[in-house]
């Protein structure tokens, strides 16, 4: 695994072509083209402050806040899986032209949507900001949730678009799954809304532990909870070597199945 991460820094300057093709074509042929990195949060924003502050009201004082802290670190998971899933079959005729370690394709998207998670924090903060959610020191600990949350997502994207290669119908069955995902993790709704004898299986779940984090360190200014944390550091590594190694296992006959 080691030996692929350093052949992976080798061919870094493919990596962020990769990456800026990414975010270039996300929004290829708008007319507003790489402004929707912006507006795309904001319209979030606003629909859902609409939403929740006049129909469906809740009981989490500034909820529009609590609830975009939570969607920006779903999304930042869902749609780099979404869209690493398929990666190694829409580059088919590069992965059968040159050779390059396969893993930079995958982990372009994942990096793609991080970029993306840091633009949206032009958003954010003056939203929070103007919602009297003002900075504190525990918001100096965003970039290391980030980077947690960033291996975590690139281990399932490695295993899920190495197995997509082999069986085309991951790609489709993972959205699905994914929106049954999004309703288990505490995006919608607090943790301590959870009744008690439900509350261990919902930590089970490793994007609740990222969720959390961001919540409690941006919205409640707590510090990390080093416990539940700590759960998603150790899931976070053995998700990223677990996808890894199937990766490179299966890699082997891409060319051949693309």
């Amino acid at each position: 695994m080691f030996s692929r991460i350093r052949e992976v820094y080798d061919y870094r300057t493919m990596f962020w072509g990769l990456v800026t093709s990414d975010l270039r074509t996300r929004y290829k042929g708008s007319v507003l083209g790489f402004l929707w990195t912006f507006l795309n949060p904001l319209l979030m924003l606003l629909v859902y402050s609409a939403v929740f502050s006049l129909i469906m009201k809740s009981n989490i004082p500034h909820y529009a806040a609590f609830l975009f802290i939570g969607l920006l670190a779903w999304n930042l998971f869902s749609t780099s899986l979404s869209s690493a899933s398929g990666v190694i079959v829409r580059q088919a005729s590069l992965v059968k032209k040159i050779y390059f370690p396969r893993e930079i394709l995958p982990l372009a998207i994942v990096a793609s949507s991080v970029i993306n998670y840091i633009f949206s924090l032009a958003i954010l903060i003056p939203f929070l900001i103007l919602s009297g959610i003002y900075p504190s020191w525990s918001w100096c600990l965003l970039p290391l949730v980030l980077l947690f949350e960033a291996i975590a997502t690139a281990g399932f994207a490695l295993l899920f678009s190495s197995i997509n290669v082999y069986l085309r119908d991951v790609e489709h069955v993972l959205n699905i799954f994914l929106m049954a995902w999004f309703y288990v993790t505490p995006v919608v709704y607090s943790l301590s809304m959870i009744p008690h004898k439900y509350a261990e299986f919902f930590k089970l779940n490793p994007i609740t532990d990222f969720v959390v984090s961001f919540q409690g360190i941006l919205y409640y200014h707590q510090p990390l909870r080093w416990k539940l944390f700590a759960y998603a550091v150790l899931f976070s590594l053995i998700i990223l070597g677990i996808g890894w190694m199937i990766f490179n296992k299966l890699n082997r006959r891409f060319a051949e199945e693309v």
